[in-house]
């Protein structure tokens, strides 16, 4: 009868080693994809499209949902509601929204590489609504009258990497 206690004993502390062992393999894991933030939808399968090829011709890929790759410049410094993306090595990019204003990105996204999906999209901005972006730092070349035409990419995932993990 005692043999058997002990048998128990064991087994209940083996299944707790087992159980640390696996809670660890989980952790190690868990800070692994801490690498990867995904906001919004998940990534689909729309086509890859270069983001410096698809800057010299938006047109083409006019309605279209694709999934860009680059590096983040900028985030709105206020609560992560736009990004700038632009080409891995390249200067300037193209402004990122999110769909339905439904997430946002973390305000020290600069400097992160990213992949997303959606639309492009077109804007005018009143000269109010252009200043605004203007005073976030948002790039935008303003009217004679101080409107602004704005080419934009609108998001409806976004996964974003450490700049160590890419």
């Amino acid at each position: 009868m005692r043999l058997l206690k002990k048998s128990r004993h064991v087994l209940c502390c083996g299944a707790g080693i087992g159980a640390w062992l696996f809670a660890a393999v989980l952790l190690a894991h868990a800070v692994s994809a801490q690498d990867v933030v995904t906001h919004g939808a998940m990534i689909g399968d729309s086509p890859v499209v270069n983001l410096e090829d698809a800057l010299q011709d938006v047109d083409a890929y006019s309605g279209e949902s694709v999934i860009l790759k680059g590096t983040v410049v900028k985030a709105c410094p206020v609560k992560g509601c736009w990004m700038e993306l632009v080409p891995n090595g390249s200067a300037r990019g193209i402004r990122v929204t999110f769909k339905d204003y439904g997430f946002f990105v973390p305000t020290d996204s600069a400097e992160r590489s990213a992949k997303l999906e959606g639309v492009f999209e077109s804007n005018v901005f009143s000269k109010h609504d252009a200043d605004h972006l203007i005073a976030e730092g948002v790039r935008l070349t303003q009217n004679s009258d101080g409107t602004a035409t704005e080419l934009s990419f609108v998001a409806s995932g976004v996964e974003l990497w450490s700049p160590a993990a890419r």
